[in-house]
Formats: structure tokens, C-alpha cells, sequence
């Protein structure tokens, strides 16, 4: 197989994990944004690695679209940003194998503080299926590389699995391009909105 023909294949293997995606949505989503909706507070995404890099991007698409996010990388979590989340907080937890140790490590702490959780993961047995309020779990075919190991399917299902989130919040907000320009005034997109 040539380079390009690999190409090609990762791309409609991911492809064809996210058209399938869309018969894997139930009343499990509806229940994770009537959560987010009702949520008083802030919503926090967690977790390490590549779940991490997606967790960010995450958090940075519910800012940009009406909902007060961040992201806490797992392990600082355990090691003192815990003390960022409140009670009237929503955590969004990710982890392809629902036992990640260090975002498994943050539970009992959680548990403590009172706010509600969300997972995002592929296996509903898992812990961390079993710890949340609500559990987003997806299957997919393998990973998209030619050793099937690197997270590439699985982090790309998730990043889609946020974008769903965001933007169905959002639509459940009436937000607005007004407020969109609000969060948003700098660059292309800003100077876009600006002269409408």
C-alpha cells in the first residue's frame, strides 16, 4: 500500500467511525444536556493524553459557544487544581478505556465536593462509566493507524462527541452571532461579525 492510498485509509476509517456515531445517540446525550443546562456553575473537562489535547479543545468550544468551561489536566487535578471545581460544577470526564488511573484517581474527591459528572468513554462497564451521572460511550471499529494502537479513531469520535455537546447547548441557550461576537471579537470571525 502506498503512501497515499494509507492516507486514504485512515481518513475513511475515521470517517466511517463518525458516520456511525450517529446511530449510537440516546436519551443517554439528551440527559447530558438537560445536566449541562441546568448547571449552575462552571463546566470542567478532564483527562490525560490525547483525551486531554481533545478535553481542551472541548472546553475552549462550550466557552466560545455560551457555557463557562475549562479544562483541568488530570494529574494537576490531583495534585491541588481540584480545588477549581465547586458543587454546582458539571465535570466532563475522558477516557477512551473508562480506566485511565489518574482520572479513575480523581473520584473519590469528586464524590466529596458534590458536583455532578459525565463521562465520555468507549467502554460502559468501565469504572468511570459506572461513577458518572451520565455516560457518552461510543464503539468503534480500531484505531486508524497501521499498528491500531495510536489513539486516532477514538480521540477524533470524542472531539465530534464534544462538538455535538457544544452546539446542541448552545442551540438550547438561544445563543446568539451577537453573543457568538461577544466571546469572540478577535480575528477573521470577529471582524466578520462586526460588520453585520
Amino acid at each position: 500500500m502506498n503512501i497515499l492510498e494509507q492516507i486514504k485509509r485512515v481518513i475513511e476509517t475515521e470517517a466511517s467511525s463518525i458516520s456511525a456515531l450517529s446511530d449510537q445517540i440516546g436519551l443517554n446525550f439528551e440527559e447530558a444536556i438537560n445536566l449541562l443546562s441546568s448547571c449552575e456553575g462552571k463546566v470542567i473537562v478532564s483527562g490525560v493524553g490525547k483525551s486531554g489535547h481533545i478535553g481542551k479543545k472541548i472546553a475552549a468550544s462550550l466557552a466560545s459557544t455560551g457555557t463557562p468551561a475549562f479544562f483541568v489536566h488530570s494529574t494537576e487535578g490531583l495534585h491541588g487544581d481540584l480545588g477549581m471545581i465547586q458543587q454546582k460544577d458539571v465535570v466532563i470526564l475522558i477516557s477512551n478505556s473508562g480506566e485511565t488511573s489518574e482520572v479513575i484517581s480523581l473520584i473519590p474527591s469528586l464524590m466529596k465536593i458534590g458536583c455532578r459528572t459525565i463521562a465520555i468513554t468507549s467502554k460502559p462497564g468501565s469504572s468511570l462509566a459506572q461513577f458518572c451521572d451520565v455516560s457518552l460511550t461510543y464503539q468503534y471499529a480500531g484505531e486508524a493507524d497501521h499498528l491500531g494502537l495510536a489513539p486516532t479513531t477514538s480521540s477524533t469520535i470524542t472531539l465530534v462527541i464534544g462538538d455535538a455537546l457544544a452546539v446542541a447547548l448552545s442551540m438550547s441557550k438561544s445563543f446568539k452571532k451577537e453573543d457568538f461576537h461577544l466571546y469572540h471579537p478577535g480575528g477573521s470571525l470577529g471582524k466578520k461579525l462586526s460588520n453585520k
